[in-house]
């Protein structure tokens, strides 16, 4: 099985969301990349609805994104609307 978030896909998603492809510690670039995270497991989860594990991974992964997206409301309402736009997210 191939691994689906290779180094590549990773430069890109900082590339587009943070302030550069080594960015790796904006709340911007961990944002785009826990969605990017959390899209891949929900497909995965469709065809394999007993896979609990993977249910947990998706349920933390989802919770750690909503915790730094209301990091990123309190210091930048403005950066939060903007990644909230370009993602696609709703609140």
């Amino acid at each position: 099985m191939a691994e689906y978030l290779q180094a590549e896909k990773k430069q890109e998603i900082f590339a587009k969301y943070g302030k550069s492809n080594t960015d790796t510690g904006s709340p911007e670039s961990q944002i785009a990349l826990f969605s990017y995270r959390i899209a891949h497991l929900t497909e995965h989860l469709k065809s394999n609805k007993k896979d609990y594990t993977t249910r947990l991974a998706l349920l933390k992964l989802v919770g750690k994104r909503r915790r730094l997206l209301d990091y990123l409301k309190e210091r930048d309402i403005e950066r939060y609307r903007t990644i909230i736009k370009e993602l696609g997210l709703r609140r």
